[in-house]
């Protein structure tokens, strides 16, 4: 009896339909909305960055599926498309880390 292996060969398709397709990540996960409706209700003050380049500044003060308001004071108010966003960071956000609320109140034990 001859054994012959083929490499590189096309497995059956019997193997092929046992496997378990991976279901794609979902489109939306409800994230975006729930970030930009905090930062409309605390109306935080963000920069946004526009592909372009440019920034602007202001609170958020609504938006939709496709686009936010952007309230500016002393300058007029602009409805701005998502597509045309590249950042919203909020202003004046200091990345490095801070000590909690708790560990701030506490006196050190160092200096005593």
């Amino acid at each position: 009896m001859v054994l012959v292996l083929r490499y590189n060969e096309r497995m059956p398709l019997d193997n092929a339909s046992r496997r378990r397709q991976k279901a794609p990540p979902p489109g939306e996960t409800g994230q975006e909305a729930l970030y930009l409706r905090s930062l409309s209700e605390r109306q935080v003050q963000v920069h946004v960055k526009l592909r372009d380049g440019e920034t602007v500044s202001g609170w958020i003060e609504y938006f939709d599926d496709r686009m936010i308001r952007l309230t500016r004071e002393g300058k007029p108010n602009l409805f701005i498309y998502k597509s045309q966003i590249r950042t919203i960071t909020e202003h004046g956000r200091d990345h490095r880390k801070r000590p909690r609320r708790d560990e701030a109140a506490q006196p050190s034990e160092e200096g005593q």
